[in-house]
């Protein structure tokens, strides 16, 4: 194989989410009556802004080596300590900071703090104490939902404070500012994980911890710091969970967990770690937001959502098995 064909082959198979969510937007456009449309385009990313921020999240640790399974309690778990201060209905104390526009830094450093303390517990648990990141994780994602119930009673805060709620209102270039959001995250953690040490010293510890470890990289730093971010990214996607539906619920963010596992498999993250990308796991989110908004235009039932979902991870995950092994074949 000549140098220029494997050029070619290995640029596919870095960016083959892109072509992908280019086709199936190409397809849906052509047989989909009304989907080729500005405003179709723009709800699609709007839709994708919580599930793709929390992605971010589950996608450092993955990188990393690891797995985060409680990322959807936690963006639960801050958005009602959101609620439940700022809301002035239902379970909602409707507390006042003056001057008024301390109640968005306020409330979003509240998120942050939240879902960075429960990220560093499940860090300390897996660095430290050196337990399974998945039963971690997972224990975290129960506990933390059963904490949800307890502090709410399963009653919900509503009537978001206006000075907060306006960023999910505003809108920039036809864009919520929510997406905005979004999209930043995505820029800043695609230069953070490609730019600097510790970008790549996560990507070194996903490929190999040990030999990472013996060339004098503080992998246990850098985990617990994947773990923490992973966490307080969870709470940045509770905090827009909040204002998007101005409040919270006992339930809220239910079945976020799997769909952004989803986005982050198909957008080329490897389960066995080292190899992912942040603007790849954007394209995913972005492909299952386009097959959802086709299947509330096709008037499909909802459950067809969850089919195919579980048909593209599955996709997503033999995909990754069969670029693995042409990756060998390349080297």
């Amino acid at each position: 194989m000549n140098p220029r064909t494997r050029h070619a082959l290995e640029l596919v198979l870095d960016n083959l989410v892109w072509f992908m969510l280019v086709f199936v937007l190409v397809v849906f456009s052509i047989f989909i009556p009304n989907y080729f449309q500005l405003g179709i385009f723009a709800n699609i990313i709007e839709a994708s802004s919580v599930l793709g921020v929390m992605s971010i999240g589950l996608a450092l640790v993955i990188i990393a080596g690891h797995m985060d399974l409680s990322v959807e309690s936690v963006a639960a778990l801050s958005a009602m300590a959101v609620g439940i201060l700022f809301c002035s209905s239902g379970i909602g104390l409707g507390v006042q900071v003056h001057p008024e526009w301390l109640m968005v830094p306020v409330s979003l450093l509240l998120a942050l703090a939240v879902g960075g303390l429960i990220g560093a517990f499940n860090g300390f648990l897996v660095v430290k104490v050196k337990m399974s990141a998945f039963i971690i994780t997972l224990a975290s994602y129960i506990w933390v939902r059963g904490l949800v119930l307890v502090i709410s009673g399963g009653r919900s805060a509503q009537d978001l404070a206006p000075a907060i709620r306006w960023f999910g209102i505003q809108r920039l270039i036809g864009l919520p500012l929510t997406a905005w959001i979004a999209i930043a995250c995505f820029v800043v953690f695609s230069l953070i994980l490609a730019k600097t040490p510790f970008g790549r010293h996560l990507v070194m510890i996903g490929g190999n911890e040990t030999a990472t470890f013996r060339a004098g990289i503080r992998v246990n730093r850098n985990l617990i710091i994947a773990f923490v971010l992973a966490g307080a990214i969870a709470g940045l996607a509770g905090w827009l969970l909040a204002i998007r539906t101005s409040g919270a619920t006992a339930n809220l963010g239910v079945g976020l967990l799997f769909n952004a596992f989803a986005a982050v498999v198909i957008g080329g993250v490897s389960l066995k770690g080292g190899v992912g990308t942040l603007p790849g796991v954007y394209a995913g989110v972005l492909l299952l937001s386009a097959i959802n908004t086709a299947i509330n235009l096709m008037g499909l039932p909802a459950n067809f959502t969850q089919v195919i979902h579980g048909l593209l991870v599955l996709a997503a995950v033999l995909l990754d098995a069969f670029k693995q092994t042409i990756r060998q074949r390349l080297a």
